[in-house]
This record gives structure tokens, C-alpha cells and sequence, in this order.
């Protein structure tokens, strides 16, 4: 008797990582550039690229009260590091001057691609 393998099935990653405090009343904001700037710092540990320019992040929605929510996905829903680099993203957003709870969440639709890569990494890449 033959055993069937089977093909491994996807890991289906439902992942929120959330950090920081709330920004006491009338604080001032950050800017939106400066939070994309503490996302340009966390680097995909494989490719050593930041998880910006590698087209993971797909929104930044920036409340009133300096909450920040960001949506954003990896390369790969299997990928080794996944629920690490979620919480990084988080982390290095909540340390910008600010910015109060940041939300970080974890999809797989649209799935990445390549052509999610900033001009600067294609052009670096060849592609």
C-alpha cells in the first residue's frame, strides 16, 4: 500500500501586533513621513531590505488621537520570520515621537508580488 503526500497547505497567518501608549490630549501628531520613516527602518531579515520599499506595507491610516493602524503583508505566507517582523513594524512606529497605539495588521490579499517593489529596489535588482 501506497502512502498519498500530500502538498503542505499554506499557513494562514492572522496577525495583529500592536505597541505603544495613548498620546496625552492635544499632544502633538507625528508627521506621516516621519512614520514611514520608522517603517524604513525594519528590515526583512532575508533580504535585508526594509519592509517599505519592498511594497509589504499596503496602508497607514493615522487617527486624530495619534493612533496608527498599518496594514501589511510579507512575501510569503510561510515565511519563518513573519510574526517577528509584524511586531518590529510595530515597535519602530510606536517609537516616533507622536505616535501613540500602533495597530498593525497582517494580510494575505492582495498576495505580494514583485511589482509591489519601490522603483529605487527594482531598478537595484534588475527588474
Amino acid at each position: 500500500m501506497t502512502e498519498e503526500l500530500q502538498a503542505p497547505t499554506p499557513i494562514e497567518l492572522n496577525y495583529t501586533a500592536k505597541a505603544g501608549t495613548p498620546l496625552p490630549k492635544g499632544a502633538k501628531r507625528a508627521s506621516h513621513e516621519d512614520i514611514i520613516g520608522a517603517l524604513k527602518s525594519v528590515q526583512d531579515p532575508e533580504l535585508m531590505l526594509n519592509v517599505f520599499d519592498l511594497g509589504l506595507v499596503y496602508n497607514v491610516d493615522q487617527k486624530e488621537n495619534g493612533d496608527v493602524d498599518v496594514l501589511m503583508t510579507l512575501t510569503s505566507p510561510t515565511c519563518p520570520m513573519g510574526d517577528e517582523m509584524i511586531q518590529m513594524a510595530a515597535q519602530a512606529v510606536s517609537s516616533v515621537v507622536g505616535v501613540g497605539v500602533v495597530t498593525v495588521n497582517l494580510t494575505f490579499d492582495p498576495p505580494w508580488t514583485t511589482d509591489m517593489l519601490s522603483e529605487e529596489i527594482k531598478l537595484m535588482m534588475g527588474i
